[in-house]
């Protein structure tokens, strides 16, 4: 069975190529995004993190260049800004380095899409801050799609940033602290306020099979978004590693965590795999999946699979029930 293909909003790097990484030239961005398209997605928006100014002063130009060139047209759709506007709390930042978390700045963020060629297609904030109605309305306004994650806000934050423009949670169930109040919590939030869809990661590592159920059963297969969360460590051997300024192990399951802390430092999966374990699950039907892989997603951000350079990239073995890339 041939179906379209798979779109993943979040990727943060691959295969030993970070996108926040100072380091980041032309030819290792786009040596990266080649890889991906081979083997993880059809189409893609690489993501930076919360980093110093002259990372984006650096990485952004890169990648605004190397995602306009005609080998990327129409598969790496734009960029993916995962803060800086972020919770600094314990926990609700995640990996992010909380140096370099900021409160809503339109002039900053401004300043951003200048440096990325106005390439920027998403972008993740915090509810909770003052601002970030004004961060969301300006975004929405201008064709950038909002998503809420890395906080600590409640409904009534929900509600109002959902009432601001913004469309979508970042890796609901991810992005917390290890410890919450047991009702009133950003996951209860988020599963509450209907007009959010939910972006999960289905890497059988950051969710448990349960949390899934509920939030594809919550939210429904039209409000569920799946993505990676790839990042450097993807299709990389176990090991020790230095990642995002963090010690990290990647053990032979695959998952990325800091020893120190526990938390999760992004994921080793490919869109591919996390499209598959969703699968295992048996919560979604094949035209539910393919929305949640490659319809919503688009949609997020704007575009439709005309906007793509090739689709039915994709094959779904129904005896088997796996995903292949063409």
């Amino acid at each position: 069975m041939v179906v379209p293909g798979l779109v993943d909003l979040q990727v943060n790097g691959y295969r030993g190529v970070d996108f926040f990484s100072p380091a980041l030239t032309e030819d290792s961005f786009a040596g990266a995004c080649r890889q991906m398209l081979k083997e993880g997605a059809s189409a893609f928006l690489p993501t930076i993190i919360t980093s110093g100014g002259d990372v984006y002063e650096h990485n952004l130009p890169i990648m605004a260049k190397v995602i306009h060139s005609d080998e990327f047209r129409g598969r790496v759709l734009g960029i993916h800004l995962e803060g800086p506007f972020i919770s600094s709390a314990e926990g609700a930042r995640g990996a992010h380095n909380a140096q370099w978390v900021r409160k809503p700045d339109l002039a900053y963020l401004k300043h951003l899409l200048d440096l990325a060629g106005h390439r920027v297609k998403l972008i993740t904030i915090a509810a909770e801050p003052d601002g970030a109605d004004e961060l969301t309305q300006f975004a929405a306004e201008n064709g950038i799609a909002v998503s809420l994650g890395h906080q600590t806000a409640g409904v009534e934050d929900l509600q109002r940033l959902a009432k601001a423009g913004a469309r979508a949670l970042t890796h609901l169930g991810n992005g917390v602290p290890l410890t919450v109040p047991r009702h009133d919590n950003p996951i209860f939030a988020g599963l509450a306020v209907d007009e959010l869809s939910a972006m999960i990661i289905t890497d059988g590592h950051h969710l448990p099979a349960g949390l899934i159920k509920t939030i594809v059963r919550t939210k429904g297969a039209d409000k569920c978004i799946v993505t990676s969360d790839a990042t450097t460590l993807s299709r990389m051997g176990p090991g020790e590693y230095d990642s995002a300024g963090n010690k990290v192990v990647l053990d032979e399951s695959g998952r990325i965590y800091n020893p120190e802390t526990g938390y999760l430092v992004g994921s080793s999966a490919t869109m591919l795999d996390c499209m598959n374990y969703l699968a295992s699950l048996d919560l979604l039907s094949v035209e539910g999946l393919v929305q949640a892989g490659f319809y919503n997603p688009l949609a997020l951000i704007g575009l439709s699979e005309d906007n793509l350079a090739e689709v039915g990239v994709l094959e779904y073995d129904e005896q088997r029930g796996l995903f292949y890339l063409r």
